[in-house]
């Protein structure tokens, strides 16, 4: 299928602001132009959201809490954003995490997880988890079902919400019901089809998805350890059912895909979708893509016996 119109369109205007490419950039230059497109969005409104700061093993996470208007005690997605470990924020997601509360009926909390490279792997990782071990002890607090816990996140966070599920089976604990991973960083090798196939001209570049390994792993960082690439987990068995959303013209596209089979053949339950003609971050765009809205849909449609157990 061919590159969406509304994506050929967006991927000009980019190209005609001119500006440095991503991995030009300093990391400063990087968050700013992140936090820019954020404010793009026009979220919805939500019933009530709260902001509030959490202990972790290495200092205080900050959380941001959304309740639907839905009757309690309700489904506790523990929510990780994008941005390759390195940009974007709980402010640049705000409104992702808020349509996932109002179409779900779910408790949505996002998690202000350390950045690279001021932060290595794994310490996004281990703030995701934390926070989701924080979640499921506190869910009566929230208003949330402790036996009803979903960690989701997109990009990045993808990749977060793929290894705190490990992170748990490993650990015994928290319960994790389901994993949603949206377009998920999944394999640091970066070597998949796709990398070559979409390496440039389609928003999310090959180049810079390096860019953000680099600071994510640093020069010492292992990027075959299992907590930086989930598919390199040596066992995928036991882990919980999982939704896994890719984009035709995205670098990430294989590797998601891959570890969607993976999951499979391990005997995880998986809904799987590739978006045709979509782009890389079009589910937090739906003023510019309907396949947002839709993609949406399909998560909730796929959690929906959980939302109701």
């Amino acid at each position: 299928m061919p590159l969406a119109p509304a994506a050929r369109t967006m991927i000009e205007q980019l190209e005609a602001g001119g500006g440095p490419a991503l991995w030009e950039m300093s990391v400063e230059d990087a968050r700013a132009m992140s936090a820019v497109m954020g404010a793009l969005d026009e979220p919805p409104e939500v019933a009530t959201i709260e902001d509030r700061v959490i202990p972790g093993s290495a200092g205080e996470i900050p959380l941001r809490i959304y309740a639907p208007d839905a009757p309690a005690p309700r489904p506790v997605i523990a929510f990780f954003h994008g941005g390759g470990f390195v940009i974007c924020s709980v402010e640049t997601h705000d409104g992702l995490a808020r349509r996932l509360a109002n179409a779900a009926g779910a408790v949505v909390v996002s998690v202000e997880y350390r950045l690279a490279p001021e932060a290595r792997c794994p310490a996004a990782a281990q703030d995701c988890y934390a926070a989701t071990q924080w979640i499921h002890e506190h869910a009566a607090e929230l208003g949330a079902d402790p036996d009803r816990l979903v960690v989701a996140g997109d990009s990045a966070g993808g990749n977060l919400a793929a290894v705190v599920a490990l992170m748990a089976r490993e650990q015994g604990a928290p319960p994790i019901r389901q994993q949603v991973l949206v377009y998920p960083v999944i394999d640091a090798a970066c070597d998949a089809p796709s990398y070559t196939e979409n390496a440039e001209g389609y928003f999310l570049e090959a180049t810079g998805m390096r860019w953000f390994w680099d600071h994510y792993l640093g020069p010492d960082g292992d990027g075959a350890h299992h907590h930086a690439s989930p598919i390199r987990a040596s066992d995928l068995s036991g882990l919980p059912p999982a939704v896994v959303i890719t984009a035709e013209f995205d670098p990430l596209r294989d590797e998601g895909e891959a570890y969607a089979e993976a999951l499979q053949a391990a005997g995880v339950l998986v809904t799987v979708r590739r978006y045709d003609g979509m782009i890389h971050g079009f589910v937090s765009m739906p003023m510019l893509f309907p396949e947002a809205g839709d993609a949406l849909t399909l998560i909730v449609d796929a959690l929906q016996g959980l939302m109701t157990g």
